[in-house]
């Protein structure tokens, strides 16, 4: 179990992750390394990226940036005409992103104002405040396309989500313990998705909207 951070997730060796390391780009690791601890762990930003190419997603949606790691690996990982801070101009992935810096959930109302955008994102990945969690994926339910996917990062909160009791988790990681394991559950219990937990980073859960 780690103490709260995100350097190492779930693997919890420096070596494994240099290993991983030399399977990502060589361009995006350099830009991440200077607030490592906090962004998106490596192996899941390897994950998401396959993610992304597999369902040949080109209109994504982020909520929550940090050091803009995940939100520069999709630019990367959709086609030229997808949509989708320093890191994104000297990437030259400027064109890509539309970056409103605000909170999540007026935004998100404001696009469900517009009809044509129900059901219009391939993609979203959520790394924010978890008290919204299931208000953003409500949301996101309706934005979404079907056969589309959201990703939720942090799911399995550095293994404590498996503890009997917050008490015996690093104090970091104490004030969300409970929401995070009503979220899981709340997904789990979910009939419009599919999902699949993987054990990569913090735990991400990638949801596949059915319907």
């Amino acid at each position: 179990m780690n103490d709260g951070t995100k350097t190492m997730g779930l693997l919890q060796s420096q070596e494994l992750y240099e290993v991983l390391s030399n399977t990502l780009s060589l361009f995006i690791l350099p830009l991440l390394c200077f607030m490592a601890f906090l962004a998106t762990a490596p192996d899941a930003g390897q994950h998401m990226a396959m993610l992304l190419k597999l369902v040949n997603a080109k209109k994504t949606i982020e909520i929550g940036v940090f050091t803009g790691y995940s939100l520069l690996l999709t630019a990367l990982s959709i086609p030229d005409d997808g949509k989708g801070c320093q890191l994104i101009q000297k990437a030259g992935v400027e064109h890509k992103i539309d970056f409103i810096e605000s909170q999540a959930l007026p935004v998100l109302d404001k696009f469900l104002e517009d009809k044509e955008n129900e059901g219009s994102f391939d993609f979203a990945f959520v790394d924010a405040d978890r008290v919204n969690f299931l208000n953003y994926h409500e949301r996101l339910m309706k934005l979404v396309k079907v056969k589309g996917l959201i990703v939720y990062d942090n799911t399995l909160w550095g293994g404590t989500v498996a503890l009997p009791d917050p008490s015996l988790a690093p104090e970091s990681r104490r004030p969300d313990w409970q929401r995070t394991i009503e979220f899981n559950k709340a997904l789990a219990a979910d009939p419009r998705i599919e999902i699949s937990q993987a054990a990569l980073g913090d735990g991400i859960t990638i949801c596949r909207r059915i319907y």
